[in-house]
């Protein structure tokens, strides 16, 4: 797992760290039952105090990404099968929220001067890079399979 945190960005420190764990379980470069480092060990690492380590994998937690146990190290949880009916339901609901913090960073974007063309580009980009990533993570994973 590497995290690195960017202190000219005005997001919080914990939520880069959530930001940048949740890219790396969607590429695949974190995977279930994996073990991360201690809060302890986070914050000496990236130089940042205990609170804000725990207020990051408390966030992960929360949103059921990260299994969190007292005296234990956290580990990337299992992403919970859903029956078709619920799917469908979490589906809409989540396609709501992605709806909305959508067309807020598009209104900031705007307001900032971004215009439609670049910000479909940025859009475009970020997907592609995540693709590749997870691609890469693939890749990897086969390969050290074959090899075993």
């Amino acid at each position: 797992m590497l995290i690195s945190i960017n202190e000219d960005d005005p997001t919080p420190i914990y939520l880069q760290i959530v930001r940048q764990i949740k890219e790396q379980i969607v590429t695949g470069e974190l995977q279930v039952d994996d073990e991360l480092p201690s809060v302890r060990d986070l914050g000496d690492a990236l130089g940042i105090s205990l609170h804000t380590a725990r207020s990051a994998y408390q966030t992960l937690s929360d949103e059921q990404l990260l299994r969190v146990r007292l005296g234990k190290k956290a580990r990337i949880a299992p992403i919970r099968e859903s029956t078709a009916s619920e799917a469908f339901d979490v589906r809409q609901d989540v396609s709501a929220e992605i709806a909305d913090r959508m067309r807020d960073l598009v209104v900031h974007a705007l307001l900032q001067g971004v215009s439609l063309r670049v910000l479909r580009s940025v859009l475009d980009g970020q997907i592609e890079e995540l693709a590749a990533r997870r691609a890469e993570a693939r890749n990897g994973a086969e390969m050290s399979v074959k090899e075993a």
